[in-house]
């Protein structure tokens, strides 16, 4: 027994030698070696050129937003005659409340919320679903699922526009129409074939061993699915979810076209509406309201979305 214990430990100790010399042998394959590593010009110019080129991607996604920000609290006059200036004629602070009323930013709001929260939760189910089959299960027909789901991906939104639109002034076999409610945005949003090949390539690469001894310890489709797989693919679906979020957040030309009624249209279609007949400095501010709370929320729920462990759940479940 101790010779097969320290036969073992050998064995750990070699591994982790192995890594250690591939880490080192890594470290040495960059652009610049190590020898130049030890030059102090080629630090202070490396140094530079990564500060150069923080600077620039820093003013790339930030300078936009900032300077929406800045807008959104300035007159109309100064927005158009000093773009850049730091309020010439001070902060005006009331323009995100007015927004907020006379704009009817709330109502837009409240709808881009409902919009978002069906598109996500419908998105989800096809998508958990639609890759459990495919990977899991694993049907004599998955094949053939998995190859027309992918070949979804390569037809341009456009081309489908007018037969999907067609499709919810009736809606098959039920004869419904679904223009004016919120099922015209979150039934045709829930067929995403990028979330379903991006699932059940993610469920393909998770062990199999454990779905084969829940198998084998009694458990059903169902409960491997809710209790094993979700929370194994948890920082996936963080991501899957943020990416339905923001996609339905601004989503513009299926709104407008499926819902006429402006009191059922969100946020991206209600802006660009009362643009044209409102104060410019309100309808940035209104703009400036859409852009920063999703913001808030990514910031808010990031743990939440990525920073999950995949096989912590399963295991202690």
């Amino acid at each position: 027994m101790e010779q097969g214990m320290s036969a073992t430990q050998t064995l750990i100790a070699r591994a982790a030698e192995r890594r250690a010399e591939r880490k080192r042998d890594d470290a040495g394959r960059g652009i610049v070696s190590t020898l130049d590593l030890q030059r102090t010009r080629t630090r202070v110019g490396l140094v530079v050129i990564a500060v150069l080129a923080l600077a620039v991607l820093a003013i790339a996604s930030l300078g936009p937003l900032l300077w929406l920000a800045k807008s959104s609290v300035s007159t109309t006059q100064d927005i158009l005659t000093d773009p850049f200036g730091w309020w010439p004629s001070g902060i005006q602070w009331h323009n995100l409340s007015e927004a907020w009323t006379r704009l009817g930013i709330g109502g837009y709001f409240l709808n881009t919320i409902w919009v978002v929260l069906g598109c996500w939760f419908f998105g989800l189910l096809v998508a958990l679903t639609g890759a459990y089959t495919i990977a899991i299960l694993k049907p004599k027909w998955a094949p053939l699922l998995s190859g027309a789901v992918l070949v979804t991906l390569f037809i341009p939104g456009v081309v489908s526009l007018v037969a999907l639109y067609v499709t919810v002034l009736d809606l098959p076999l039920v004869h419904l129409n679904l223009i004016n409610t919120f099922w015209a945005v979150w039934l045709p949003s829930a067929a995403n074939a990028f979330n379903i090949m991006l699932l059940s390539r993610v469920f393909a690469g998770l062990p199999q061993d454990i779905f084969e001894a829940a198998r084998i310890d009694g458990a059903s489709n169902l409960r491997i699915f809710w209790s094993i797989l979700i929370p194994m693919a948890r920082p996936t679906l963080g991501v899957v979810s943020l990416l339905t979020v923001v996609g339905a957040w601004k989503e513009f030309l299926w709104p407008l076209l499926v819902l006429p009624d402006p009191s059922l249209q969100p946020l991206s279609v209600g802006i660009q509406k009362v643009a044209g007949t409102n104060d410019l400095a309100l309808v940035l501010a209104g703009m400036f309201i859409s852009v920063i709370l999703p913001l808030v929320m990514f910031l808010c729920f990031r743990r939440q979305f990525l920073d999950n462990a995949g096989l912590g759940g399963a295991i202690k479940g």
